[in-house]
Formats: C-alpha cells, structure tokens, sequence
C-alpha cells in the first residue's frame, strides 16, 4: 500500500521522497531539501503519538541534544518542526547499515574489528558527555555505518542534560521505562536514574555482543533479562569465543561492573582505556566492516557459535528458548576450564580434596588375591598409564603446535584459489563485502585479516577481493539539460563538477554546452569535470549599414540578431531616405545578441534661421550669413554701403547652403 506520506512537502521545503525504516514512535523518510538542493532524513513521529506533549518534547529534545553536538561520529540534526499535523526532525542522511544489521549478517566480529566499531561510537559519546549530555540508549540500532565505513551514533530521543547532581533526570515518559532493556545499566532499571556511567555500560554490554555475536543476557521477558542485569555480572567474552584475550575480558569486566563508581568516568575515558589495551596487545588498526557474510544476512557461521558452553541464570533460556541450568562450580569451572579424560576426581580423592595416606591405599590390596590377578590387574595399571601418557602427550601437542596453522598468502590470488589455500590450512575464510582497486584486477583478493603469522585451527580469516577499478561516467543525455537538473543528476556519483562558461548558438542560457572529459567518459572517483555552461550566443560585432536604404540597413543588421529601431535626421553628406548613423557604430565593442540597434535615416541637409543683416556693411553681411552656411547674393540699388533689405526675411527657416539675396543702399 502507498505510503500517504510520501511526496508531502513539509515547510515548503522537505519533500519526503522515499520511505526507509518505521519503528513504535517514528518512521523515517529520505527526502529532498528543496532549498539547499541536497537529500536529508526526516523523521516523522506516529500519528498517535503526535499530540502527546510528552513525546513531542522528546521530539524536540533529540533535535536540541544532537544539533548542540558537532562531532564527525554523531548524526547531525539540521532542522525540526510540525507541519500538516506532522511532527519531524530532519537529519543526515547515512548510506548504509546499522550495526544490528552487520551483527546479524557477520555472527560476531573480531577483536580489531569490535575496536574499529566501538572507539568512533566511544568518541561520538565522548562528545555528548564533555557537553553534558547522556545518551541512555546506546545499543547497535543506533550506531550507523555508512558504505564507506564512517560510524555514527543516532536517536538522541531518550538523551538528558545531566542535572547539578551529575544524574540525568527520570527515564521514564508517562510511567513506562523507555530503552531497550539488553543495554540498560543497573541502576536505570532499579532506580530509573543514571548519568554518562550508563552508557559506559551499555557500551560495555554492546563489545560484549560485538565479540560473542549476542548480548550477555537472555530470557523470556523483559523483566527477566532486567533481573539478571541487576544481581549478575556480565560473563567475560572468553567464556565463549576462546580466542578473546584477557586483556579484553578486563576491559569488558570493568566497563559493566554493576555498580557505576567502579566503571570508567565516562566514554572518553572507556576510549583512552581500549587505547591502552590496544597498545598492549599490538593490535593493528582495521576497517571498520561494513559487508556481511557470504552466506548472507542472517547466517551464522558454525565459527560464530559460541566455543564452550554459556553459563546462565536458571531462570533464563538459552537463545533456542530452552532452559539451561548453570552448574555452580569451583572457579577453575566458572572460568571455563575443563578436565581432561581421567583426570577428575575419583576413589582415590577423598572428600576435602586432599591425598590419602599409605595405609589407605595398601588397604586395596588385600591378602588372598591370587597372583595372576595381581599380573592382570598390573599390566591393565601399565596399560592405562601408558594411555593416559599418550593422551597426555597428544592433548600437549594439540595445545603446543597441533591446533596452530600457518596462514597462507592470499593477497593477489584468485578468488576461489585463496578459499582453497584458507581452508586447506584447517582455518574459516569469511568473505567481507568486494571493494574496487586500481592495482587488482577483478576477482583477485586486494587484503586478507590476517595477512601471515599463525592462528588456532578454525579462525576466521577475512578475505576482501576486487571489484576491479572503479569508474563512473557522466550521461550523454545530461548535455544540453540546466546545470540544475545536471547536478541533481549527478548528486550520487562522487564526481566533483567545475562550472566554466561558453557561448552557444544552440544551447540556450543556463544550460550545458559539453563536458571535460566528454560525456561517457570512464571517470575516477574524485576525478574533477569542467563542465561548460552556456551563457548565451556570442556577442556580435555591428555591421556598417551608413549610406543603406532603411530597409536594406534592417534587414543586414535583423540577420545578425539584432532588434532595429529607427529615428530620422538631417545632414549634409547624406542624401535624403539613406541611413545616416548607427547606435551603436560599427566601431563600437560587440553587443550582445538580440540587443537593439537604432538607425538614423536622413531627411535632407541641415536647416538654419536667416540672420538679421540689415544696416550691416556688404563685407559684414556676407560675412554673417556664411556663419550660418548660407550664400549671399548683394545688389546694389543705388551707390551705398549699408544692407537696405534681405530676402529671405530675417528670422526664416531654410536650408543650408541657401542663397540670400541682399540690396545694399545708403544707410
């Protein structure tokens, strides 16, 4: 059924794109940030929760907590509101997994492997408590791995400012316990208060599951797995996963001792603690994992069960949901030693455990026992000893050397070849998710965990092989497309994109003229693109059109893209109906394509007023009138020297070069 939710748009601005996970309170929607062009998370709360103030500020208390943290390990919250009847939060969004889904898929994980997930969730929470808040829900569905490996911790919903007493305030909303009951401390469930101490522990509990494949605790009922956290010590990995060093086995002891003052302050001083461990065990630094299984989520791997049996509480079934009843023993049997065949207790050991005399063995042998049953029962006694040191020397070589293989060299080998060689050498090869290189080809195995030395028969060697280079390419169809829908085309691809521009008689303005490398292009990861971006066509250069008809002058000057405007004038080079000027001129810069262009058409020559030259001498008269470029044309009418009448009149308009008549007389 449609989600009813998706394709709403909240605030005008998220549009809920594609539904990704639902829990009790929320669902969880890949959406579209419509303003900033980019792909967040928005959580949404249920309906039914939606006008409950109580989980409304719980709402509003996630966004506060995790928008005060800016830390690499933490996912950011950008943004929350209500909208539509719709309470949400938005988020980064993480490509990839929880760390509930890589258990499933994987069983358990190595010692690096734990670290490599546990110190980025340790720093994220480092973060929260320098600034003084408490998670009090960590467990693995709130620890996100990308696909590119990065760790981040989620769900701040249940997080609390510690108050003055350095305690986070009641956990409880609307009297119910909220958390997941496998990681809750002690004294969240017996007093429903903790501070950083408790996520400390459910750190602890969370490396506990992270080596064995499963929590420390199990039962039908909440109240059952509650009960044993509270009156149980969590059991060292070891009791399970044999290869787990102690040094592990302290860390996790002290992480979940039940009461908090002998646990570490808080998350960084838990990660400076594995620091120490890891510096003492020499152990390298890994990937953090992010594949799953060759049989696929949801198997288990026969090396992932656990090696000896799991003590537990009688109270408490077994994870096929049987009961198990624990056997209280010494402490050699609750550390998980075992006997070896006829080296356990028998007649010979009295009750308190100590040596019997002399006497009390003489007294097996009793006076009458024919001889040849003392000969029998003699060469049975040397046969059995001879057993047991055989035993004894097998079990010693199988303990010294005999469990121990070498492992073989897998770097660069095929991959079906490498599985042979793992398992030919008695060990497990786990097949972790195919990663690309440069230098591998496809098939081949690019890293191997470990890559030499030697290990106890059965361990898991985990085995990357190649994909091949990895190579993108960029669409041909997105040529010509706006740079816009060109970038959100390729918001996926990790392909860096360098806008430069062009002109282009073709692809109008705002879109993409061609790329470099050219569309098609096998492309690296990272590698940068120039893509060009049209602004338009080119400026063009105005033609000359001075001297054309109007007409002849538009249509020249329409050809290349220009719009014409037309005005009249007058001069006295150009004859009347020919362009005259141009604006802008020939000489001018280019002008953009489609600008307009005025066109001045002349009407005659120039027009002037006649001066007034009566009463001037000749000289002075001609004088004044080629002032004004006029031509003079005196008369005499009788002998004078002063201008007695003018025609034109004074004051008439005419055209240049216009001949006035002048009658000179006496003054």
């Amino acid at each position: 059924m449609t989600d009813p939710v998706v394709g709403l748009v909240l605030e005008g601005r998220y549009r809920l794109e594609e539904h990704l996970a639902r829990g009790g309170m929320s669902t969880v929607y890949a959406a579209t940030d419509l303003r900033l062009n980019r792909t967040v998370a928005v959580k949404v709360m249920a309906e039914h929760l939606a006008h409950d103030p109580a989980f409304v500020d719980r709402f509003t208390r996630e966004a506060r907590a995790a928008a005060m943290l800016n830390h690499p390990n933490v996912v950011g919250v950008s943004d929350q509101g209500s909208d539509q009847g719709l309470v949400y939060l938005v988020m980064d969004l993480v490509r990839g997994r929880t760390l509930r889904d890589l258990l499933q898929a994987r069983g358990r994980l190595t010692v690096g492997e734990a670290f490599a997930v546990l110190e980025p969730v340790l720093g994220g929470l480092t973060a929260a408590h320098r600034a003084g808040i408490v998670h009090r829900d960590v467990k693995p569905e709130n620890v996100l791995i990308s696909v590119d490996g990065q760790v981040k911790v989620a769900d701040f919903g249940l997080a609390r400012a510690v108050t003055g007493t350095g305690q986070t305030s009641h956990t409880a909303t609307g009297g119910v316990l909220i958390g997941t009951v496998a990681y809750l401390s002690p004294e969240q469930l017996e007093r429903g208060r903790g501070d950083a101490r408790s996520d400390v522990y459910a750190a602890g509990v969370m490396l506990f599951e992270l080596l064995t494949g499963h929590p420390p605790y199990g039962g039908d009922s909440a109240l059952a797995v509650a009960y044993q956290h509270v009156h149980h010590d969590v059991p060292a990995p070891s009791t399970e996963v044999a290869t787990v060093p102690w040094q592990v086995d302290e860390l996790v002891t002290r992480a979940t001792r039940r009461e908090p003052s002998a646990r570490p302050l808080d998350a960084g001083a838990l990660l400076a603690e594995i620091a120490d461990v890891r510096a003492d065990l020499g152990l390298a630094r890994v990937p953090v994992p992010t594949g799953q299984a060759a049989g696929g989520p949801g198997t288990l791997r026969p090396t992932n069960r656990p090696t000896t049996p799991r003590p537990r509480h009688p109270s408490s079934p077994g994870r096929d949901g049987e009961p198990h009843t624990q056997v209280l023993g010494g402490p050699d049997r609750a550390r998980g030693t075992s006997m070896l065949p006829g080296m356990g207790p028998g007649p010979t050991t009295s009750v308190s455990g100590a040596r019997p005399g002399i006497s009390a063995r003489s007294a097996a042998i009793r006076p009458g026992v024919p001889p040849h049953i003392r000969r029998r029962r003699a060469r049975l006694g040397v046969a059995l000893v001879l057993l047991l040191a055989i035993t004894i020397g097998a079990v010693g070589w199988w303990l010294g050397e005999g469990r121990w293989t070498d492992v073989p060299s897998l770097v660069g080998q095929p991959e079906q070849t490498a599985v042979g060689l793992v398992q030919e050498a008695g060990l497990d090869p786990v097949l972790a998710d195919e990663q690309f290189s440069e230098d591998v080809p496809e098939g081949n195995v690019i890293s191997a965990d470990p890559t030499e030395g030697r290990l106890i028969r059965g361990s898991d060697v985990d085995i990357v092989v190649s994909k091949g280079p990895e190579r993108f390419s960029i669409p041909v169809d997105l040529v010509g497309q706006p740079l816009e829908e060109v970038q959100a085309a390729l918001v996926e691809q990790p392909i860096p994109l360098v806008p430069a521009s062009g002109f282009s008689d073709t692809v109008p303005e705002g879109g993409v003229i061609s790329f470099d490398p050219p569309a098609g292009t096998d492309l690296r990861r990272d590698q940068s693109v120039i893509v060009v971006v049209s602004s338009g066509r080119a400026p063009v250069q105005v033609p000359d059109v001075v001297g054309q008809s109007p007409e002849a002058a538009t249509a020249n000057l329409e050809a290349d893209g220009f719009t014409v405007e037309r005005t009249e004038g007058r001069s006295a080079d150009v004859p009347a109906g020919a362009v005259m000027a141009v604006d802008p001129g020939p000489g001018d810069d280019p002008q953009p394509y489609g600008s307009t262009v005025t066109i001045q058409v002349s009407v005659g020559v120039p027009q002037v007023t006649v001066p007034d030259v009566r009463s001037m001498s000749e000289d002075e008269a001609v004088a004044a009138l080629a002032a004004v470029g006029l031509e003079a044309d005196p008369e005499t009418f009788i002998a004078g020297d002063r201008v007695f009448q003018q025609s034109p009149r004074a004051g008439e308009v005419v055209d240049q070069g216009s001949t006035v008549r002048i009658l000179i007389s006496f003054g």
